[in-house]
């Protein structure tokens, strides 16, 4: 199933982590399933735009 989402472009049904803390202070979330990562606005309660990860987020 996940081979035919990718292959006819319905993308990841996306399954977010609980949102976490960076180096700097920014909340952000990632998807346990294909590691996309959002920014997370915590006085919203929500995300955001998407990152742009260039160094591990978490480690």
């Amino acid at each position: 199933m996940a081979f035919l989402r990718r292959l006819f472009g319905t993308g990841c049904l996306h399954r977010f982590s609980w949102p976490r803390i960076d180096a700097s202070g920014n909340h952000y979330q990632i998807c346990s399933v294909c590691g996309t990562a959002y920014e997370y606005d915590w006085k919203l309660m929500r995300r955001t735009e998407h990152l742009i990860v260039t160094a591990p987020l978490h480690g």
